[in-house]
């Protein structure tokens, strides 16, 4: 079923090329009887870069047929991470690559969601938070225990954050996944 322009709002997924891509902005300029002109700005669903297009007139679009299913992180060899579906036991191999910086956020048996385009795997979606534990942090200063003084922590997964200096080893903190920085200290 073809798209038209108009149609390309933000957040939709469509298909160019034989590749998916989901709308980041939206602009529509109509000319009269020239009909409309629509710029967009688009991600790809495969590698993430982002363009921008322009399309004219009553240009029709492909539908992408992207799937999701929440699955279950099993483990990682290093250059290939291993999901599970739930329900079937079905298993996924994802390359590292694929993952990316995600990576440092994953842990064996959290729950994420995986983008499938043409029967394979396209996106690993995380939370947008995650809670992890400090494995590793200096301790305060006695006195110097204000919010704005931030130092390094190393979290459960490997990864090394800022956070406050009131933090220590063993707190369970809040990370958010899109930028890496600390939200907030968990409550047990």
């Amino acid at each position: 079923m073809a798209l038209s322009i108009t149609e390309l709002k933000k957040g939709t997924v469509f298909q160019l090329d034989g590749q998916p891509f989901r709308v980041v902005e939206y602009n529509q300029k109509v000319m009269g009887r020239g009909g409309s002109i629509v710029n967009v700005r688009i991600k790809s669903l495969i590698d993430g870069k982002v363009l921008a297009k322009t399309f004219k007139g009553n240009e029709q679009l492909d539908r992408a047929d992207v799937t999701n299913q929440t699955v279950q992180y099993l483990y990682s060899d290093g250059a290939t991470f291993y999901f599970m579906n739930e329900d079937t036991f079905d298993q996924f191999e994802v390359p590292s690559d694929l993952v990316g910086d995600g990576s440092g956020y994953l842990k064996e048996g959290d729950k994420v969601t995986l983008q499938f385009f043409d029967g394979r795997a396209i996106n690993v979606e995380l939370p947008k938070n995650v809670p992890l534990l400090v494995t590793y942090t200096e301790d305060a200063v006695k006195g110097d225990t204000s919010s704005s003084i931030t130092k390094d922590a190393t979290l459960e997964t490997g990864i090394t954050i800022r956070v406050p200096a009131f933090i220590k080893q063993g707190d369970l903190i809040s990370v958010d996944t899109s930028s890496g920085a600390y939200r907030e200290r968990v409550k047990d």
